[in-house]
C-alpha cells in the first residue's frame, strides 16, 4: 500500500526517542509535542520561550507547552535559565538574501533596523544586520526589546569610554544572549533588568572606595568583579574587608585573590562584616583541646 506521508527534500530531520513519543501521544497536548519538536529541531540549543515567534504563539501558550513538557519530564526545570549557545559557535549563517528578504517582508524588523542605525549614528552593514537578524529570529527577542537592549550597551560604552563612542554588534550579540538566558522578553522584564542594573552601577562608586581605589572608573574586568560581589551579598565593607586580607597576603591588591576570599564567605554564608569577624575569629586553644579530645573518644 502506498504511503500517504509527503516527505520534503530539504536535509533538516529530527529524530524521537520512542519514551518521549510515547509520553507526548499518551498526553494528547498538541502544544506540547509541537514545542518537543521545535527544541529537537534546534537540538536543545536554545530557551523554550525563544521559539514564540517561530511557531507564532503568545508567551502564555508557550509557557503552558514549556510546563507540560517538564511535567512529562522531557524538559528540565531549570531548562528556562540554561545558558544559550555561544553566538560564535551556535547562532545560524544568515545569507544577505535572507537579510533582504527580511528588510522587504518584514516591516517590523526593518523598522528595527532604522531604529538601532539612528541610536548607534551609522548604517549597519550586512554583517551588522546579519546579527541583529540572529537576535530577532533565532532567538526571538521582540523588536522594542531589541531597541532597549541595544540602547543599554550603547549607555554602557558611551559612559565608559566617553561620548560618541559605539558598541560593536558582537557586543549587542553577547547581551542579547544573556537576556535570552535570563528570559528578558518583554518590555517590563527589560526595565525591571535595566533598573536593577542601574542601581547597581549606581554604588559602583563606593565599592571602588572601599578598595582604595578613588574616584577613577573600574575597567570592565574590575567592573564584572564588583557587579559579582553585590550578586553574592556584599556591600562595600564587607568588600574592604577581602581587599585588606588581600593586601596583607599579596602586599597589594589582587582582584582574583580578593574574589578568592569573598567566594569562600559567600560559601560559608558570611556576607555582613559582623558575619564575617565572627565566621573568622579563630577557636580558643581550650576549644581546640576540646575538639581534639571529643575526636578521640570516637575510636575508643
Amino acid at each position: 500500500m502506498a504511503g500517504c506521508l509527503l516527505l520534503t527534500p530539504e536535509d533538516g530531520s529530527v529524530t524521537i526517542s520512542g519514551p518521549a513519543l510515547r509520553r507526548l501521544l499518551e498526553r494528547g497536548d498538541a502544544d506540547a509535542a509541537l514545542l518537543y519538536l521545535a527544541l529537537l529541531h534546534h537540538q536543545g540549543m536554545v530557551p523554550p520561550r525563544s521559539l514564540a515567534r517561530e511557531l507564532r504563539w503568545e508567551r502564555g501558550r508557550i509557557e503552558g507547552a514549556e510546563e507540560t513538557l517538564r511535567e512529562l519530564g522531557l524538559l528540565a526545570r531549570d531548562a528556562g535559565g540554561e545558558t544559550p549557545p555561544a553566538p560564535a559557535d551556535e547562532r545560524p549563517v544568515y545569507q544577505p538574501e535572507d537579510v533582504v528578504r527580511s528588510l522587504t517582508e518584514n516591516a517590523e524588523f526593518a523598522n528595527l533596523v532604522k531604529e538601532v542605525e539612528r541610536r548607534l549614528g551609522k548604517r549597519l552593514s550586512t554583517p551588522d544586520t546579519q546579527v541583529l537578524l540572529g537576535l530577532y529570529d533565532y532567538l526571538g527577542l521582540p523588536a522594542d526589546v531589541l531597541y532597549l537592549l541595544v540602547c543599554h550597551c550603547a549607555e554602557r560604552v558611551e559612559r565608559r569610554l566617553g561620548e560618541g563612542r559605539r558598541p560593536g554588534m558582537k557586543q549587542i550579540e553577547k547581551e542579547g544572549y544573556l537576556w535570552a538566558r535570563l528570559g528578558i522578553d518583554t518590555q517590563d522584564a527589560a526595565a525591571e533588568y535595566l533598573k536593577t542594573y542601574a542601581r547597581r552601577q549606581g554604588a559602583v562608586p563606593q565599592y571602588m572606595r572601599a578598595l582604595q581605589l578613588g574616584e577613577r572608573p573600574p575597567s570592565a574586568s574590575e567592573e564584572k568583579y564588583i557587579l559579582s560581589w553585590q550578586e553574592w551579598g556584599f556591600g562595600p565593607e564587607a568588600v574592604a574587608l577581602a581587599a585588606d586580607k588581600t593586601i596583607l597576603r599579596c602586599h597589594e591588591l589582587k582582584w582574583s585573590y580578593c574574589n578568592g576570599i569573598l567566594k569562600k564567605w559567600h560559601e560559608a554564608g558570611l556576607h555582613t562584616p559582623e558575619e564575617i569577624e565572627a565566621g573568622d575569629r579563630p577557636r580558643s586553644k581550650t576549644r581546640e583541646k576540646e575538639s581534639r579530645t571529643d575526636d578521640a573518644w570516637k575510636y575508643v
